[in-house]
């Protein structure tokens, strides 16, 4: 398959020196993980897909950011001046290394250094994202077209009272980022299977799916933001009785791109030369 499922914020490493640092407890500190998203997709790669999944965990380092899209007062030194430092992200608490979890909880105790910064995204952020331009490039070679799905995970939606709240959101950048067939077939498995679907809304697609989705280079991204709370406990982070279920839809969603005919998705303009 021409396909790269990406799980970024689904790692549950904590290094003891980054949890010596937060004033967080163990679960307070994991609010911020698309908890068991790689759990979902993980019958990808036997169904014929490449996977690229994190073992750190996104409080840690954002891989869904830019590199540098750093907040200065969470540092000691100052930041250079070609750092993305107000960016809505930043200002929201949720850059590169973000300043809060969930539920705006402060994560540390003290300012951290400039070379902290620079050891995760040196040690982990780049070659993270060159593994999976690495994966994106052998696939587009060898099929001719690429296909990238970043798997994610978003908190109830409905917690106000909103009937009409979406289960899962696709994100394509508002049509920019990947082929509409790609959104409809994926909107159209989640809906005949029950569950609520919005487009775009309010989850567009952040940094991985705008660098990467290139539909003018036969290079397609789409985001899919799963409600947590059709798998998962989302205050004590336990896997439901529904977790099975959700699972098998997934690996439904699987096969159907695995039958999807590949010249619908190359860049007509190019099909035509």
């Amino acid at each position: 398959m021409p396909f790269v499922f990406n799980s970024a914020h689904s790692g549950r490493d904590y290094p003891q020196r980054f949890l010596d640092m937060t004033r967080l407890d163990n679960l307070s500190i994991r609010q911020s993980e698309d908890a068991y998203v790689d759990e979902l997709f993980e019958r990808a790669p036997h169904m014929g897909a490449l996977m690229l999944r994190a073992h750190f965990p996104r409080a840690y380092l954002d891989v869904n950011r830019e590199p540098y899209e750093l907040d200065p007062k969470m540092f000691h030194e100052p930041l250079a001046p070609n750092y993305n430092t107000a960016s809505p992200r930043v200002a929201a608490g949720l850059g590169t290394i973000a300043k809060i979890v969930a539920e705006r909880k402060p994560i540390y105790r003290e300012k951290l250094s400039h070379d902290d910064a620079m050891m995760r995204i040196e040690g982990i952020y780049k070659p993270y994202h060159n593994t999976l331009q690495t994966l994106l490039t052998q696939t587009l070679n060898r099929f001719g077209v690429g296909v990238l799905i970043d798997c994610h995970s978003m908190p109830n939606l409905d917690k106000s009272g909103n009937a009409n709240a979406p289960d899962i959101v696709l994100g394509d950048r508002h049509g920019s980022a990947c082929h509409p067939i790609l959104v409809e077939l994926t909107d159209t498995l989640f809906t005949t299977a029950g569950l609520k679907v919005a487009r775009n809304r309010p989850y567009a697609g952040g940094f991985v799916t705008k660098a990467y989705g290139q539909p003018h280079n036969n290079i397609h991204a789409l985001q899919i933001e799963i409600g947590r709370h059709l798998y998962m406990n989302e205050v004590t982070l336990e896997k439901s009785e529904n977790f099975a279920a959700i699972q098998t839809i997934l690996q439904k969603l699987i096969a159907l791109y695995a039958r999807l005919d590949l010249n619908e998705l190359l860049d007509q303009k190019l099909a035509a030369e």
